[in-house]
């Protein structure tokens, strides 16, 4: 299960989450640093990557485009580093499920 986490997000999500998500990495590691949607939907796509991000462009792409790759869109605004970290480990069985399944193409998540 490798993300790719949007930039949006913080880097430090990658070292913090490896152990529940090998292989994951952040856009600015990847070289997307300020890259358009698209070039970030086609390298996730290119290398077996869920895109992780709070902004609702790559749900409203996964609506209209399908698979793959997936999306996990993060209702969180205003969480902290922290507070997101612990949203995606509570859901690894969920996330799980659904990078594994073909039904669905877009994850939608908010913390309790």
């Amino acid at each position: 299960m490798k993300l790719l986490f949007d930039e949006n997000l913080s880097p430090r999500l990658v070292e913090s989450l490896a152990g529940a998500y090998p292989g994951s990495a952040h856009v600015h590691s990847c070289g997307l640093g300020s890259a358009t949607d698209e070039a970030v939907w086609q390298y996730a796509k290119d290398h077996g990557f869920a895109i992780v991000s709070k902004d609702s462009d790559f749900q409203e792409r996964s609506v209209l485009r399908g698979t793959p790759p997936k999306v996990i869109w993060l209702h969180a605004a205003n969480c902290t580093t922290a507070q997101v970290e612990q949203l995606l480990r509570n859901a690894r069985q969920t996330i799980k499920r659904f990078i594994d399944e073909d039904e669905e193409s877009c994850l939608s998540l908010s913390p309790r």
